[in-house]
């Protein structure tokens, strides 16, 4: 599996390089800025993307722009998108296209490397993973409005695991519960958001992130 990665703190870099390699990921290439990036992207087609949102020259959003836009290239590129702190704004961009295979971690996460292995691969499959920190603001951002203002607690929990990309399994083992009880939950959660049922867990997450954050 083929990386680009970007960041420009060197320390950072050069340890997610190793700890990818010894993971048997191939490096095409890690980068520093968002021109380096673009380029990157542009003539390696990476199978993902593992990218820190500020990058030089702009220290700003070079590095979400840059995967932003070679993601309209080359509609479902997989992105995983590294922030110092959740900003809603990032993740919503990242989110707005609906086309699978995005992430959003804060960089606290890459120090648990299977966490952040595991990512990189659900990502590069096409699935998501969303650090819970954004999922709870996301949705503590929506709690009171309606319909999600209509699920019940246990719903609301059930719908921040899946937005995390988990199965129904995963939930239920977290939950101990059965994953019967699990299906019912998921079922009654897309019923009230008005979304339609489907065995792809990746599209589900997906289309119930875009649904809470949509602009009313």
């Amino acid at each position: 599996m083929r990386v680009v990665l970007a960041e420009d703190l060197f320390l950072l870099r050069d340890g997610l390089v190793r700890l990818l390699a010894a993971h048997d990921f191939e490096i095409a290439a890690a980068v520093e800025s968002g021109p380096e990036l673009a380029r990157a992207l542009a003539e390696l087609r990476p199978d993902v993307a593992v990218v820190d949102v500020r990058l030089p020259p702009t220290h700003t959003d070079e590095g979400l722009q840059c995967a932003l836009a070679a993601r309209r290239d080359r509609p479902g590129l997989p992105v995983l998108v590294l922030s110092q702190h959740v900003e809603q704004l990032y993740a919503r961009e990242l989110l707005a296209d609906g086309n699978g295979g995005v992430g959003y971690l804060l960089k606290d996460r890459v120090f648990d490397a299977e966490q952040f292995v595991d990512a990189v691969r659900r990502v590069a499959a096409g699935g998501t993973a969303m650090d819970p920190q954004v999922i709870q603001q996301l949705l503590s951002r929506r709690a009171a409005d309606r319909p999600l203002g209509g699920l019940t607690p246990r719903e609301l929990e059930v719908l921040e695991l899946m937005a995390q990309g988990r199965s129904n399994a995963a939930i239920a083992g977290q939950l101990v519960v059965t994953e019967r009880a699990i299906a019912k939950h998921t079922s009654n959660i897309f019923a009230k958001l008005g979304l339609e049922v489907s065995d792809d867990d990746n599209r589900r997450v997906l289309a119930v992130l875009a649904y809470l954050d949509r602009d009313r």
